[in-house]
């Protein structure tokens, strides 16, 4: 492939990789190429000239995407850096804990970036909040191994924390390099950073502040669609539509919603009408039946999401500290403690953690991080009791 004018990097080449980030990336007219260390995936995108992102639901249209490379980077580490040192921008969608296996890589890009050139542009696209300062620090110490300061490293790239929202559901089986995905997407990035060279990405919100609308979407989006998973499990349900069309299920996951409304609207002053607007669109996503997604794929990594600046104790640890209440963040929380799903390690770590002879105190803040003297400490500590003894959700 020859590389246009304009070039970006993106480390991730799974389905968000390919149906969102990488997309939007394409439309705007940047030369593409994905990063991944999945030999398979990266052999297929090396062999097939294009492939189709399809928007599911009303109003979707298919895009196509071609004109793109591939690189392994776990055995094509040279050819990695050397597109890195001339690219314009770098992304990732490759979860927040492996943000720090590919800030090596690209500190190395740094190093080898031509004197004079242009800053690139480096964003974390992942589900964390301010991922991108998560993936600085780690580029900025690699850096350090590879000669460069703190000085050079500001000459030489351009860090800007995103927010990401769009549900890209697990794909069928045999549907090749084809992503299937809802109509609906935000990708919202903070302009300071850029100072007046802001790159052009249609589709991109480009905002001043993006700690607000980080954490409406982590505590809206995320949290209820983490609580539909979870609370659909609990009752036998397979996919996130058919749990929200439980009536039940959802007046829980309302709830949940309704409490992390209540904190966004006292921490930010969103207005109560814009927030309670922006929940129902939210469950109208979710609702979508075009959309096969799993309860089992949304609630994964169940260690990672009770968390202690995560969807359910960030928010409800908040509320707590606000005096405001949290009891249906805690209903959704041991709902959570329940999940078992057999092909999730994490969510078999905390089977057996919850199984182990550790006192349920110990358990409740490892899991948590919550210490004894905080508001929501004790309540926490009664949902891993229940948990264990059978009782939960």
């Amino acid at each position: 492939m020859t590389l246009g004018s304009k070039s970006a990097v993106h480390f991730g080449a799974g389905n968000i990789g390919r149906g969102f980030v990488g997309l939007l990336l394409h439309e705007a007219g940047y030369g593409l190429v994905f990063a991944d260390v999945a030999a398979p995936l990266i052999e297929a995108l090396q062999a097939t000239p294009s492939y189709t992102v399809h928007e599911v639901g009303a109003g979707g249209v298919d895009h196509l995407v071609d004109g793109y490379d591939a690189v392994n980077s776990a055995t094509q580490e040279a050819e990695l850096v050397e597109r890195i040192a001339r690219a314009d921008i770098v992304t990732t969608a490759v979860g927040p804990n492996i943000l720090k296996f590919v800030a090596p890589v690209i500190a190395r890009g740094l190093a080898a970036r031509p004197e004079g050139a242009a800053p690139l542009a480096v964003m974390a696209c992942e589900n964390a909040i301010n991922a991108t300062d998560i993936l600085e620090a780690e580029v900025r110490a690699a850096a350090r191994t590879e000669g460069l300061g703190e000085d050079a490293v500001d000459a030489k790239a351009i860090f800007a924390n995103t927010a990401v929202d769009r549900i890209v559901p697990a794909q069928a089986p045999g549907g090749g390099l084809d992503v299937r995905v809802e109509p609906y997407f935000e990708w919202a990035i903070e302009r300071g950073p850029f100072g007046d060279a802001v790159p052009e990405i249609p589709g991109v919100t480009w905002v001043d502040s993006l700690g607000p609308y980080i954490e409406r979407k982590l505590f809206t989006v995320n949290t209820g669609h983490a609580s539909a998973a979870y609370f659909g499990r609990v009752a036998g349900k397979e996919k996130i539509a058919e749990a929200i069309g439980d009536p039940e299920i959802r007046r829980k996951v309302e709830a949940v919603l309704a409490e992390t409304k209540a904190l966004l609207v006292a921490k930010y002053g969103f207005a109560p009408e814009e927030q309670e607007a922006y929940i129902r669109k939210i469950l109208g996503r979710f609702a979508n039946a075009e959309l096969p997604d799993t309860v089992d794929r949304v609630g994964r990594a169940p260690l990672r999401k009770l968390s202690r600046h995560e969807r359910f104790v960030g928010p409800a640890a908040e509320l707590a500290e606000r005096g405001l209440s949290a009891d249906a963040l805690l209903g959704a929380m041991g709902a959570a403690l329940r999940f078992d799903a057999a092909d999730d390690d994490e969510a078999q770590r905390l089977q057996s953690l919850l199984a182990g002879e550790g006192a349920d105190l110990a358990i409740a803040e490892e899991l948590t991080g919550l210490g004894p003297e905080h508001p929501l400490h004790d309540s926490v500590v009664g949902l891993v009791a229940e948990a264990r003894a059978g009782v939960g959700g």
